[in-house]
């Protein structure tokens, strides 16, 4: 039962910052500003929504919307779906009966980074934001993630928090007004995910939506609640 309310296989050895090195950014630089998605239609809805995975349901009845600057936050234990519904928000997924509308482009931070190993990091950020039409936002983007000094580095070398934050300057660097996030606090340490906090509410801010399915504890003020 559905409640709903407000409130590649590594190689080689992981990059090591130098000692006393930033764990996310040094200094923090707002990538949103307000009224960022101005003139932007944004939003996100799911109606009735059910997911059945290997003639399991999952999850049914799933309603939901998010205008601009809101957010929700999907919780639930393992194997409660959350991640399904993340694919099925990103449509990835066709929901078994209901429906997914909504306005403005989607950017997915799925488990994996989704990033060439054997490219350099810039370059593999790039590859997506060039489709985007965004390729110009790949320096701004590894900075906001503290990421800036390992632009040439390649992916296969970075540690799994590193590529974790590397996966999120791909989502900043898109220019999407809404935001998929598949458990993005995995990885992270203490810090990093209080920075994590501010740039999604940087990106509200602006007037983004951010769908976030989490098992660990994140800040997300006034956004709506969705318990699987």
């Amino acid at each position: 039962m559905v409640r709903h309310r407000r409130d590649p296989r590594g190689f080689g050895r992981p990059y090591r910052r130098a000692r006393g090195g930033p764990s996310f950014r040094a200094v923090r630089r707002r990538h949103a500003r307000a009224g960022r998605f101005r003139g932007v239609s944004a939003g996100l809805s799911f109606a009735d929504v059910a997911c059945v995975r290997g003639g399991r349901s999952l999850f049914e009845g799933l309603r939901f919307a998010l205008g601009p600057g809101e957010a929700a936050l999907v919780t639930g234990p393992n194997g409660a779906g959350k991640s399904s519904l993340i694919r099925i928000a990103a449509g990835l997924l066709p929901p078994a009966t209901g429906r997914v509308a909504g306005d403005g482009a989607r950017a997915l931070l799925a488990e994996t980074a989704a990033l060439d190993p054997e490219l350099g990091l810039a370059a593999a950020v790039r590859f997506w934001a060039r489709i985007d039409g965004h390729a110009a936002a790949v320096e701004a983007a590894l900075a906001t993630v503290g990421l800036e000094k390992l632009a040439q580095v390649p992916v296969r070398l970075l540690s799994t928090g590193q590529r974790r934050r590397a996966g999120f300057a791909r989502v900043i660097a898109s220019g999407a007004p809404v935001w998929l996030l598949d458990e993005p606090a995995n990885g992270l340490d203490a810090g990093s995910v209080r920075t994590l906090e501010t740039l999604i509410a940087d990106h509200r801010s602006g007037g983004g939506i951010a769908l976030v399915a989490t098992h660990l504890p994140i800040a997300l003020p006034h956004a709506q609640e969705v318990r699987l």
